[in-house]
This record gives structure tokens, C-alpha cells and sequence, in this order.
């Protein structure tokens, strides 16, 4: 396919760093998958019932875009699922979240909204997601009880769990920063469009006021500040997504023996997953998925039971997750009337085929304001 080949280097790099989570897992005695004794007790209605709230989450997780994009332009909801649905599966498939843009490219529209501005609103989602997730982690961790003491090490590996907590209060500091920053950006433009020209024009002036114009133009999708009709419905569904997977991951867990886990846990094991892969990694988050659930099931479960039912655990979670997420995708792609890999193909933005005119028509469309 085109879309990944474009992306070739970066695969490479991801595919370097699964295999370097792939050989920490093995180093640690961290199982990528589980062994027939702890697969033959599992309740495998836990797994039917994790596919559906969590096939619930993902719709949530698709609908609540509208409350975005809305200020700009109304976008019909058929289209921002169908678009959501394609676009969660690429960051999925393509490599270190080069996908991200996918959204954008497939729901813009010209003369009414721009991919620029489509990109603000995705830009913003993934920092209110950040906020939402660093307060829940938070408040898992602060209402549960770890180990007493903590295990030094996750498996074999010379890492003790304790940085789970360090990381909690980071990236609630980080997040809540950009939250912040997101409006400066927004109800102080000509501020922070005079900062971004002083900075990058200290290299160039001129790749200053580029970027000083894609950053105004970006900021336009952040609309929906001012409107606490928009604003409030958004962190509100943002965090009843966020609750309704902590409960799956949880109702999934005793399926796998964890019979002694609670809601408090599953918040963090949510929390910790989530963050962890945020940042650009493998395809499918391999290797990040893992070492992240497992570092945060090491707070509360002991050697034991975190090499059975954990590795069940994981294991599912990643399977199901990654499953209804393609099965979604390649749904939508049929009611869009294309393939998958079509639609991949329609969203990249072109910018590395000069040659094409629909890809000139693309960026001009990119750059038109909404």
C-alpha cells in the first residue's frame, strides 16, 4: 500500500522499537502471550462482554468529535464516525502515530473546513484526553492500595513500579500546561503568532511566517473554547469514555483470575495504557501496549498472579482493543464505499507527489480558511 510505503522510515524506527520492547518483555520474563494453563481458565464470556462496552467506548469515542468540530462547521455524524472509525485504525496501523492526520484529510471540506483547522481540533482532543487521563490515573492511584512494599523490579527487569506514580503527577503537570498553552494560542492569536514568528525567525524568516500561518490556521480549530455549549459536553463524554473503559478493563480482569481487582485499578492499568502509548511507537502499539499494562498491574498484583491472570489480561486487552478497531474500520471503508487502504490513500496529504493535481487541490483545499 502507498500510505505505508510513504511512511517506510518511520516504520522502520517503529518496528526497531517493538523489537527493543519485544526483547525487554523477554529480558523481564514478561509474557507476550499466555501459556495454555492460565488460557484454560478463563471465563471467555468476560471477553463477550468486553467487546461490547468497549465497541460502545469506541462510538463515544468516534461521536464526541462533533462537539469540536461543530463551531467550525457542522459536519454530519454519519461522516464523523465513518471518517473516526478509518482514521483510529491508521494511527493503529501506520507507523509512530503518523496516522494522526488521517482524520483530518478524510473530513475537511473546501470552503467550509479546512484540514489546518480539522487538525486544531484532533490537536486539542489529544490534549483534553491527556487532562481527563492524568486526573483519572490520579484518582485510581489515590484510592487504591499497592503492594506493601512495592516489588523492586516488573518481572526480572530492574524497574520498580514506583515510577507509575511519578509518571501520574508528570503528565498531569505536562497536560494541564498544554491545556493552558491551548488557550494562550487561542484567545491570544496575534500573541502567540508574534511569538512563533520571533522564534523559528531567529533560523528563518521566512519558514517563520509559514509556520506562523499554519499555526494561526490550526488554532481556528479551536473554536469551541468559548463555548461552554461545546466545552462542557466534550469533557463531559470525554470522561464517561474514559470511566466506561476503565469498567470493561476491569469486568475483563476478573475474567482472567484477577478476581480481587477493582475499579480504582483499572483506572490506573486505563490510565498508564493510555499514556504510555500516546507517544509515537510500533504498529499497533506493540511493545509500548505491553510494558505499559504490565508496569501498572505490577502495582497491585505479585509476581504470580501477574504471569497468569496479567498475562491473560493483556494479552485480550491488546487483541480486542486492535480487533474492534480494524473491524470498525474496514466497516466504515464498505459504507464509504471503498477500501481500507483507499481510504488511507485518499487522506494522505500528498505533499511528497508535486506531480499530482488532485494532490495540489488537496493542499490548496488544506489551506483554505473555514
Amino acid at each position: 500500500m502507498k500510505g505505508l510505503w510513504k511512511h517506510r522510515g518511520k516504520l522502520f524506527i517503529s518496528l526497531v522499537l517493538a523489537a527493543v520492547f519485544v526483547w525487554l518483555m523477554r529480558a523481564g520474563q514478561l509474557p507476550i502471550w499466555p501459556d495454555e494453563t492460565s488460557l484454560s481458565h478463563f471465563d471467555w464470556r468476560s471477553l463477550v462482554g468486553y467487546v461490547v462496552i468497549w465497541s460502545a467506548v469506541h462510538v463515544i469515542r468516534a461521536w464526541r468529535w462533533k462537539f469540536l468540530l461543530d463551531p467550525i462547521c457542522h459536519v454530519p455524524t454519519r461522516k464523523i464516525l465513518l471518517t473516526s472509525f478509518i482514521g483510529f485504525a491508521a494511527i493503529v496501523l501506520l507507523p509512530m502515530r503518523a496516522g494522526e492526520i488521517v482524520r483530518p484529510a478524510l473530513v475537511r471540506e473546501k470552503g467550509k473546513l479546512s484540514g489546518w483547522s480539522a487538525t486544531g481540533t484532533v490537536a486539542a482532543e489529544r490534549i483534553i484526553d491527556g487532562l481527563v487521563l492524568s486526573l483519572m490515573l490520579l484518582f485510581g492511584l489515590l484510592a487504591s492500595t499497592p503492594l506493601d512494599p512495592l516489588p523492586e523490579r516488573i518481572g526480572d527487569l530492574p524497574i520498580s513500579p514506583s515510577v507509575v506514580p511519578q509518571a501520574a503527577y508528570f503528565a498531569l503537570g505536562l497536560f494541564g500546561c498544554a491545556f493552558v498553552a491551548m488557550g494562550l494560542f487561542y484567545f491570544a492569536r496575534d500573541w502567540a503568532r508574534s511569538v512563533v514568528q520571533r522564534v523559528v525567525g531567529l533560523v528563518s524568516p521566512r519558514l517563520a511566517e509559514w509556520f506562523a500561518d499554519r499555526v494561526e490556521k490550526v488554532t481556528a480549530g479551536l473554536g469551541f473554547l468559548p463555548s461552554f455549549a461545546h466545552t462542557v459536553p466534550f469533557i463531559g463524554w470525554t470522561t464517561i469514555y474514559w470511566l466506561l473503559n476503565a469498567a470493561a478493563a476491569c469486568w475483563l480482569g476478573w475474567g482472567c483470575g484477577l478476581s480481587s481487582m477493582n475499579f480504582a485499578q483499572a483506572c490506573v492499568l486505563t490510565g498508564v495504557l493510555a499514556l504510555g502509548i500516546m507517544v509515537p511507537n510500533a504498529p499497533g502499539f506493540f511493545g509500548a501496549f505491553q510494558f505499559s499494562a504490565y508496569a501498572a498491574l505490577s502495582l497491585f498484583f505479585v509476581e504470580s498472579e501477574l504471569l497468569a491472570g496479567g498475562s491473560l489480561l493483556v494479552f485480550f486487552l491488546f487483541l480486542a482493543q486492535n480487533g474492534i478497531m480494524l473491524v470498525a474500520a474496514l466497516i466504515a471503508a464498505g459504507l464509504m464505499k471503498t477500501s481500507f487502504a483507499g481510504a488511507l490513500d485518499t487522506a494522505e496529504l500528498g505533499a511528497d507527489d508535486p506531480k499530482s493535481e488532485k494532490v495540489r487541490a488537496d493542499d490548496r483545499a488544506l489551506d483554505e480558511p473555514a
